[in-house]
C-alpha cells in the first residue's frame, strides 16, 4: 500500500500554550505517541501573532494573522495540519487522531461507554469552556473573574454527579478517554479563576490521578515552546 507524502509528514499543531482546546490535542498526541511540530499562535499580542516554533527550535517570523485566518477562518486555536487536511475544533481533531493512529483508544469500544465519554466531553467543551474563552472574557471586562467563576461552578455542579455515576479510576471506567482529555484543562482553568475545586470531590480526585500520567505532564501549559519564562515549571 502506497502512502502519500502528506500522510508521512509530521502533523503540525497551531495552538497556544494556555489554550484548553490546544492542550486537549497535545494530550491526545502524547497518549498516542504521535510526534508533531508546533506553530504557536499568540492569542493576546497584536490581535494574534503567530511565530514558528518547532519542538526543539524557536524562530520568530513576521505576524501571520491573515495567513492564520486563511488556515482557520474562526481565528481560534487549535488548527491541525494532518494527512493533507486541516482540522479545527479539538474534539474533531481528537477523534480523527483516535481513528487513524495506533495506540490506546480514546473512545471506548462499548457504545454506552462511548456515548458517556462524548456526553462528558461535550458538556465541558460546549457547556463550560466557551464561557471563559479569552474572546468572551475580554468582552466581559472588569467582571470577568466573577463571570468565569459563575459559569465554571454552574458546569461543575452538573458534571460532578455525572462523574459519580460514570467514573472508575478515570472519567468513564478505568481507561483514559477523551472525557479525561477534556477534564484536566478545564480544572486548570477553574484553578486559574480561583474556583474552589474542593467542592467537587470526584472532579478533584480524577484530576489529581490524571496529572500523575506522563502524557498530561508533557502537554501541560507550563512546558510548551511558547510558555513565557515566568510560567515555566
Amino acid at each position: 500500500m502506497r502512502l502519500s507524502l502528506a500522510c508521512l509528514a509530521k502533523p503540525i499543531l497551531h495552538g497556544y500554550f494556555r489554550s484548553s482546546c490546544s492542550w486537549r490535542v497535545r494530550i491526545a498526541f502524547a497518549l498516542k505517541g504521535v510526534e508533531y511540530d508546533q506553530l504557536p499562535v499568540n492569542l493576546i499580542k497584536d490581535g494574534g501573532q503567530q511565530s514558528c516554533v518547532s519542538l526543539t527550535v524557536a524562530l520568530s517570523v513576521p505576524k501571520l494573522t491573515e495567513e492564520y485566518k486563511a488556515l482557520n477562518p474562526m481565528q481560534q486555536v487549535p488548527a491541525v495540519e494532518i494527512d493533507g487536511i486541516t482540522l479545527s475544533q479539538s474534539l474533531a481533531v481528537i477523534q480523527y487522531i483516535d481513528e487513524t493512529r495506533p495506540g490506546p483508544r480514546l473512545l471506548p469500544a462499548d457504545p454506552k461507554a462511548r456515548a458517556q465519554v462524548r456526553m462528558i466531553s461535550d458538556l465541558i467543551a460546549s457547556g463550560i469552556q466557551p464561557l471563559q474563552n479569552l474572546y468572551v472574557i475580554q468582552k466581559i471586562g472588569a467582571e470577568k473573574m466573577q463571570w468565569s467563576q459563575h459559569f465554571i461552578d454552574r458546569g461543575f455542579q452538573a458534571l460532578e454527579p455525572i462523574l459519580k455515576q460514570t467514573a472508575g479510576k478515570y472519567c468513564v471506567g478505568d481507561e483514559i478517554s477523551m472525557a479525561d482529555i477534556c477534564l484536566v484543562p478545564q480544572v486548570y482553568n477553574a484553578e486559574r479563576f480561583k474556583v474552589d475545586v474542593g467542592k467537587y470531590p470526584t472532579i478533584k480526585r480524577l484530576n489529581e490521578a490524571l496529572l500523575e500520567i506522563e502524557a498530561f505532564q508533557v502537554s501541560h501549559p507550563s512546558r510548551q515552546p511558547d510558555t513565557p519564562d515566568d510560567l515555566r515549571a
